[in-house]
Parts: C-alpha cells; structure tokens; sequence
C-alpha cells in the first residue's frame, strides 16, 4: 500500500512537473516562451518623437547609451502579411511617429498582440533610415539595419504589465480624408482610415482578381492591389505572398479601409493585418462615371454625324442621346472635326494604364432593320474596336453587367495604317436578327493600354434603318 501511494505521489509531482513546463511554451515546437511584461526597464527616459528624430538622413546611428521609450504594437503577423518586423507608434491616439523594429523571429503576434503596450531600451541598437523607412536594429556586416535574433529580443524589448499581465489597449486609427493623405514620412509605422474607398476597377474586372496572385505552382507571390477613393486619391494594398487569406476574392463594394502605412523607397506600400481591416460592403463608387444618358430615346431609324455637335468646348465627351461610359481607364469617346466634318474619337496613345469605354446607342430593335457605320483608324498597332447589341443594359447603369452579343465580324474594320490616319470609310451593313425585338442598344467598345494596342478610333454616320 505505501509502495503504491509513493508511486501515485511521484507520478503526480511529474506530471505538475510536465504541465508546468508545457504551458511555459506556446506550442509543440517548444519554442522560445513568450516575453513577460515585467517591467524590466526603468520607466521611459526619452519620448520616441525624440528618439526617432536621432536617426541620421543617410546611414545609421548606434544607440551607445540607455534610451529607453514607450510605444504600442499596430502590426500584426498572424496573418502573413507582415514578416519579421514589428511596428508600433508611440500613442493609441494621433501618434506623432512610427518605427520599426527589425527581429530574426516569426510569430511575434503571440508575444506582441496588436494594442500590446512595449517599452523598448535602444543601448547597442542601430537606428538609421533604411530603404524610405526609419528602423531600429541589430548590428549586422551585411545589413545597415539587422535583425535582432531571436534569443537577444528580450535583452532590448519588453512588454509592459497592466493590471492582469500584459498592457494592450485599444488603438484609434488617423481617421483621413484622402487615400494621398496617408502618404506622410510621419505616418509611416502608424495605424490609419480612410473611408468612402474601393479597389480599383482593375482588380474585379473583366475578372475579379484574389488578394494575391499564385505562380505556376500555386505559390502565393507578393502582390499589389489598387484602391482609390472618392476624392481621387489612390494607393496599393501590398500583400506578402505568404498572407495567408490571399486566395480570397477582393470586395466589388466600397467602405472603409484601415492599414499600416509603409514606404519601400519611393513607393508607398499600405499592410493590412487581416480581412477585418477591410470593410467594403457599401455601394460602389463609379470614379469614372458615364456621360450623357439624359436625353434617350429609342428609335428605329436615324442617322447620327455629330454635325449637331458644337467643337466649343473643345473634345466634347457629353451626348444626352447616347451613354459615354468609360469602365477602364478615364478615357471617354470625344468629338473631333477633320476636314469640316465630326466624328467621335477614342485612343490610348500616351495614356496610362488600361482603358475601356463603351458608346451606347439606344435602338427599337422591333423596328430597325440594319446597322452600320462608318470608321477610320490611325497609328494601328492591333485591333481596338468591337461591336455588340444589348437588350438589358439600363442607361447611365453598370455597363459591365449587360448581356452583349458580339456583332464585331460583320464589319471590316481596318488594320492600317500603322503611321498617321486613314480615312473615314463605311464598315458594313449588320442585318438585325428578326427575334431580336424591344429597346437596346448598339455598343461601340473601345479597348487598349498604354503599354499594348494604342490604337486610334474614329466612327461617324452611325445609322438604323
């Protein structure tokens, strides 16, 4: 009986002894424990305001004596998009400066949750500016800024204690005007807003695109994703290829926008820490919206020449009888004269980007017989112009929406001439389809970039019969 209650006894000891240790891990690869908020510093000794402005416009200044500073995490890299760094500001309200910290460590989340409240003494740290952003780390031969490995974290960083273990207190993002707002060197590292912002037309169509992009292995690659604003300020969502929801669709809508701001070099790089900093469930905001539409009227015989059209202003973009919509790029169809005569005009010739506008005629397919047109191109370099009809297309509505029937071979459109202009010719007659009936339109649709087909489109003497 005594032999069997020493046993129980002992086993009992090693077990405490096991769970102990255990719950001094944060998981089954035993890796290091998480920092303690003790409080092992002495309280701050400089604002980081202050510390920061230490750091040189070029190289990088070794830290030789006890600057100890306060600040609170805004990173988080739970979710990938944010690899050995860790950045905080130095208030949980309208920070004035942001930093970086460099650390040869994964997981910092754990130890360091977003709002964590850290006390940071710089003795033997470099602070320095490194490549648009100013960071703070270890000496390195091959690095201006090196990572603090692993083991030395606690030696320079450390959480501060609240009243039941660790400080985290909740951050209140820079509420911003503009998407260009956020683009300040004293906001870099810090936590901001900005409302009334969507992803840009180019990230959901023609096809609506994933947070990041995959190689031929299904590897995620580092991506940048376009948003913009209201106010025509716009910006790039920077995902690491390791972000872990990044095989998820980006949001059609329009909303809300939280991140870190960041610069590599000269380019400003804005890190989200999850799909929670993205709340794009309003109504999207056409940045380029479509023209005219005011004045529609659905006829099955008429010719348009645009000689009703005044050339004051200069390159008209406004017809209240047809819809002007430009869906890629801000490029709109625009009246042009040669030779006494107009016509509408579209190309993406020193442009920027990708460009796609319609030119919606509204048509009474019960009555019409026959469409045709003429068109001239110039400085061709691939085919810019196609043709449709539509029958549930709304005017000044979501073109991209419409059901279009491609009428585009029944025309001869010209490949030539690769330099200057050709002239205005007829394209051919397209016969409606006799079950084709009701109101519609005829779709012109301009496609090109400035990097691919640039070229020019003239069309004139649009006519139904």
């Amino acid at each position: 009986m005594n032999n069997f209650t020493n046993f129980f006894k002992t086993t009992f000891v090693a077990v405490g002894v096991l769970s102990a240790l255990s719950s001094c891990v944060k998981n089954d690869d035993w890796e290091t424990p998480p920092i303690a908020c003790s409080n092992k510093f002495e309280a701050p000794t400089i604002s980081m305001a202050d510390f920061a402005a230490q750091a040189p416009a070029t190289g990088y200044k070794l830290i030789t004596t006890d600057q100890i500073f306060d600040g609170y995490i805004v990173s988080s890299d739970a979710q990938g998009n944010f690899y050995k760094t860790i950045s905080f500001q130095d208030k949980t309200v309208n920070p004035t400066v942001g930093l970086q910290i460099e650390v040869d460590k994964a997981s910092n989340f754990a130890d360091f949750p977003v709002g964590a409240h850290i006390r940071i003494n710089a003795k033997g740290l470099r602070l320095g500016l490194d490549r648009g952003t100013i960071k703070l780390g270890s000496e390195d031969p091959n690095f201006a800024i090196g990572r603090i490995p692993q083991a030395l974290v606690g030696r320079y960083v450390s959480g501060v204690c609240g009243g039941n273990g660790l400080d985290i207190q909740t951050l209140v993002p820079t509420k911003l005007n503009s998407l260009n707002d956020a683009k300040q060197v004293n906001l870099i590292n810090t936590l901001v807003t900005v409302s009334d912002v969507q992803f840009g037309i180019g990230e959901i169509f023609p096809v609506q695109k994933k947070y990041l992009d995959y190689d031929a292995g299904n590897q995620g690659l580092d991506t940048d994703r376009n948003i913009e604003d209201k106010l025509g300020g716009a910006a790039v969502i920077r995902n690491s290829g390791f972000f872990k929801s990044g095989g998820e669709l980006v949001p059609k809508g329009n909303g809300t926008v939280t991140f870190v701001v960041s610069r590599y070099n000269t380019t400003w790089q804005m890190l989200i820490r999850s799909l929670s900093d993205i709340n794009f469930t309003g109504t999207r905001v056409d940045a380029t919206p479509p023209k005219g539409g005011t004045d529609i009227s659905y006829s099955g015989s008429f010719l348009e020449n645009f000689e009703s059209y005044s050339l004051t202003p200069t390159n008209l973009e406004v017809y209240p009888k047809y819809v002007n919509d430009a869906v890629l790029g801000n490029r709109y169809w625009q009246l042009k004269s040669f030779s006494n005569n107009k016509y509408i005009q579209l190309g993406a010739n020193s442009g920027s980007g990708n460009y796609l506008t319609y030119f919606a005629v509204p048509v009474d397919f019960t009555a019409a017989n026959t469409v045709k047109f003429d068109v001239n191109v110039g400085f061709w370099n691939g085919n810019a112009l196609k043709v449709y009809y539509t029958t549930n297309y709304t005017p000044l509505g979501d073109i991209t929406t419409a059901t279009k029937t491609d009428i585009t071979s029944a025309f001869t459109i010209p490949q030539a001439p690769a330099v200057n202009y050709g002239t205005l010719a007829p394209a051919g007659t397209y016969t409606l389809p006799s079950t084709l009936t009701g109101n519609g339109f005829i779709l012109f649709e301009y496609t090109g970039a400035s990097t691919g087909v640039t070229t020019t489109i003239q069309l004139d003497n649009i006519q139904v019969q």
